[in-house]
């Protein structure tokens, strides 16, 4: 494999969660390009499985996509450092309402390889207990229960595009 090389990294923009870089690259062929990188702290995931074997998913407004979408329970990590799993617990709880007795790591996503270093750690939270939602100023979350058969035919008929969601899903219908 020929090497490629970073001559600059130059900040574009930073917003509350990402900041956007222009970097200057010396290719194999030693011509020179201008690529786009995102650099994200990092999150984390939770599929949350109650003991009669629903999983817990949360439906919010996604700007991006102009629609709501049903996913698992996920957030950013608070600093680049911070452990997944003290972040997967964080959210669980914030947005569901639900306190996690056993926390277990399912799979790492690299969310956007092409542009994005932004990596999500997925765990599978069980012997759940009720506690309340804890969410955000700017956070609208709706919990939702459904069966692990009904969250993989949304998977299949194309209703649950969320890269997280579908990988933490599939990991645990695996493991399961």
């Amino acid at each position: 494999m020929e090497e490629i090389k970073r001559l600059k990294r130059e900040l574009k923009f930073e917003g509350s969660i990402l900041k956007f870089y222009q970097d200057t690259m010396q290719i194999p062929n030693g011509n020179i390009a201008l690529w786009d990188f995102i650099a994200h702290k990092g999150a984390a995931a939770v599929v949350p499985v109650l003991p009669d074997g629903r999983l817990v998913m949360v439906r919010q407004y996604r700007n991006a996509l102009e629609r709501y979408t049903l996913e698992l329970p996920a957030g950013a990590l608070n600093e680049a450092d911070e452990p997944k799993d003290v972040c997967a617990a964080r959210e669980l709880e914030e947005e569901t309402g639900y306190r996690a007795g056993k926390l277990t790591w399912l799979i790492n996503v690299n969310t956007t390889v092409a542009f994005c270093n932004e990596i999500i750690g997925i765990y599978l939270a069980t012997d759940l207990e009720k506690t309340s939602q804890h969410l955000d100023e700017d956070e609208f979350v709706d919990v939702v229960y459904c069966e692990l058969q009904e969250l993989l035919d949304m998977i299949y008929s194309g209703k649950i595009t969320d890269g997280k969601t579908i990988a933490g899903i599939l990991a645990y219908a695996q493991k399961k």
